[in-house]
């Protein structure tokens, strides 16, 4: 199996000390994480987080599996690019004086969909939401005219085929409690392809 890029969604409650546990388990198998955001989700007191890995499948849906395991983990997905809406926020630092002098440079910014968001005497700050390759595209624009600095944030995920996790959870505080165990035939299933 070949290593590819996976995006996995972790909905937590937010409690000291689980970020910790989380890394550890990537670490302790020796994954690299490529990126890595945390954030409220769209149910309150529920996080997100959004951990991108270059893996194998099988090694994700293993990773995956461990990560639930967590008390305060309440569900784990993963997917690969093709199943999720993705953006990353990056910011450019170049110097004002140059972007006030290059009329060539304002015209790239407008073409890579820069917008400013800081403009002082000394310098200007850009930003791009996009993807990788397209922030990455601008940095070989603005070197030549003097990059100062420059910063991208951690990946922000939508899976595309998700009803939404909030719809999953009202579904199952609407359950009434019953007096016997329930079978979870998903997870049954799963487990009898990772015993294989």
């Amino acid at each position: 199996m070949q290593k590819q890029e996976f995006t996995i969604t972790v909905y937590t409650e937010n409690h000291i000390g689980l970020l910790n546990r989380i890394a550890i388990i990537f670490s302790r198998r020796k994954i690299n994480i490529e990126s890595m955001n945390t954030s409220p989700s769209e149910v309150p007191g529920i996080h997100r987080f959004t951990i991108v890995i270059n893996e194998t499948e099988e090694v994700v849906k293993k990773l995956v599996r461990q990560v639930e395991k967590q008390v305060e983990v309440l569900k784990a997905y993963y997917n690969n690019n093709e199943e999720i809406i993705w953006q990353e926020l990056a910011l450019y630092k170049v110097p004002t004086e140059i972007i006030a002098e290059e009329v060539k440079v304002e015209r790239l910014l407008r073409q890579h969909g820069a917008k400013a968001v800081v403009i002082r005497k000394d310098y200007t700050v850009f930003e791009v939401a996009g993807q990788r390759e397209e922030t990455d595209k601008l940095i070989k624009v603005l070197e030549p005219y003097g990059l100062i600095e420059f910063v991208r944030s951690a990946r922000v995920a939508i899976i595309k085929a998700s009803r939404g996790f909030h719809e999953k959870l009202k579904e199952f505080e609407a359950l009434k409690p019953g007096s016997g165990l329930v079978k979870n035939e998903y997870l049954n299933k799963q487990e009898e392809v990772f015993s294989m």
